[in-house]
């Protein structure tokens, strides 16, 4: 049988009339809450800041392990993974996977749901950046841009809990604001953190939710810039439609990234639902195959398949040429293993530099057609056929690249991308993940109900 958690009741209306009298536009109560959230926003912003940072540090260390013998990651890889599978377990429940399903499942329950605690605290928080940092130390081909999410999510939540702050609050804007806001930080795009809130988390964006979800992401994003100053993520280029040949790479690589995304998500829900009984009795051991696997990778690839595959990506769009024509099949089984050892970590960052790949690949077997074009459309179409979301897709990458002439390119085939992942994977990847905290046990319940997500209304829900 299934049902949903219910609601606030009927007999809460007047405590919220209450609220909304005392949490005025001139109420001391209101700005007292307004400041601290603002703060909240800023706190964000500077959290985001020093953990790209520190995973720029965390990758220099694997490669300086990787730099004594190309060896030693057959030992780190799957010891690492290890240590960072019992700490999770032991230390830090709740914070596997990128993080986002965790803020998604938060969304889907009632303010006195007992899961929000369990998956957004300023502990869980902490205990996120740790362990992804810990993940790259140990080779994993995982993001930060995921975990910044639930992070945000969970700085913004943490703090309206302290502040005592009224329902409306606590419900959905502070859960909201925090994920755009951790987005808008880590890649320095304001504007896909709002659609992100739009698109990826939320079903409605109402009055009382969009004031928040702005002020968090110009707060965070400026807050981040005055640290890092402006910059563009992943570099800039200059990709021009110049003829209409170039137009036949929409197609192209919507198909083809659309094609390969869903693939490497339905491979993901698969598989974590395959091998979550067999996490649950043997999880070190398969945090060590998984390290094993992402070693093997690396090992083929040339060193290549690591970390977050930034620097792969910042290159191929520089030099409009692929690092490796092997690199994105590379990073795709990376980046499957990694995330199916349980360790937290993202997929976004991998995902944007396969795409990148693959767009560089087609590159080298279309030749009459710009290669910077394929780079940019196959990024946006395998990263789309990931996380079946396209507005937030090709405004990412257009923000990401300062690249605003491929608009239309962009969106064309960010839409191909999306209409083929569904085929291959009609469920959205972390809609599917975010179930896994909507069960009974998640829940702490004991009957035989369960909690589940409730349709969306376009079918695309996910991130």
């Amino acid at each position: 049988m299934t049902v949903h958690e219910p609601k606030e009741d009927t007999a809460s209306a007047p405590k919220r009339s209450r609220f909304k009298s005392n949490y005025n536009l001139t109420s001391r109560n209101a700005w007292q809450i307004r400041f601290a959230l603002w703060g909240g926003a800023l706190a964000i912003g500077l959290t985001a800041t020093w953990f790209a940072l520190a995973a720029d540090k965390a990758n220099e260390v694997f490669l300086y392990g990787l730099g004594i013998s190309p060896w030693m990651a057959f030992i780190i890889c799957p010891g690492g993974l290890m240590l960072v599978s019992w700490l999770t377990r032991r230390w830090f429940p709740g914070t596997e996977g990128s993080g986002i399903p965790q803020a998604l499942a938060a969304l889907e329950v009632s303010s006195k749901s007992p899961l929000r605690p369990k998956v957004l605290s300023i502990r869980i928080a902490i205990g996120k950046m740790f362990l992804t940092l810990l993940g790259l130390c140990s080779g994993a081909s995982i993001g930060r841009e995921g975990p910044t999410v639930h992070v945000g999510a969970s700085i913004m939540f943490a703090l309206g809990r302290r502040l005592k702050a009224p329902p409306h609050y606590l419900e959905r804007a502070l859960i909201l604001g925090g994920g755009a806001a951790g987005v808008a930080a880590a890649f320095n795009t304001p504007i896909a953190g709002i659609v992100f809130a739009i698109e990826e988390l939320s079903r409605s964006f109402e009055e009382k939710t969009n004031g928040i979800v702005i002020a968090a992401v110009i707060l965070s994003g400026f807050t981040a810039q005055a640290v890092l100053g402006n910059y563009n993520y992943f570099g800039t280029s200059s990709a021009l439609m110049t003829g209409w040949e170039d137009w036949l790479a929409v197609p192209l690589c919507g198909i083809i990234g659309g094609l390969l995304g869903g693939l490497f998500s339905q491979i993901l829900i698969t598989g974590s639902e395959r091998l979550a009984p067999f996490r649950l009795r043997y999880p070190m051991w398969i945090a060590a195959g998984c390290g094993l696997v992402i070693a093997t990778t690396g090992f083929l690839s040339g060193d290549l398949s690591y970390g977050t595959g930034y620097h792969e990506a910042s290159e191929i769009i520089a030099n409009g040429q692929a690092v490796s024509v092997g690199y994105p099949f590379f990073k795709f089984f990376a980046s499957v293993a990694s995330y199916l050892s349980g360790i937290p970590g993202g997929i976004f960052a991998p995902s944007l530099a396969a795409g990148a790949g693959v767009g560089a690949d087609l590159a080298q077997l279309i030749p009459g057609i710009s290669p910077h074009v394929l780079i940019m459309l196959g990024m946006v179409a395998y990263f789309v056929g990931v996380v079946q979301t396209p507005l937030t897709g090709f405004i990412i990458v257009m923000e990401m690249t300062n690249n605003h002439s491929l608009l239309l390119p962009l969106m064309a085939t960010a839409f191909i991308a999306f209409g083929v992942s569904r085929v291959v994977c009609p469920k959205p990847i972390y809609e599917a993940l975010a179930r896994v905290f909507l069960t009974p046990a998640a829940l702490g319940k004991t009957d035989e109900t369960e909690e589940t997500l409730p349709a969306s209304s376009n079918g695309s829900k996910g991130t």
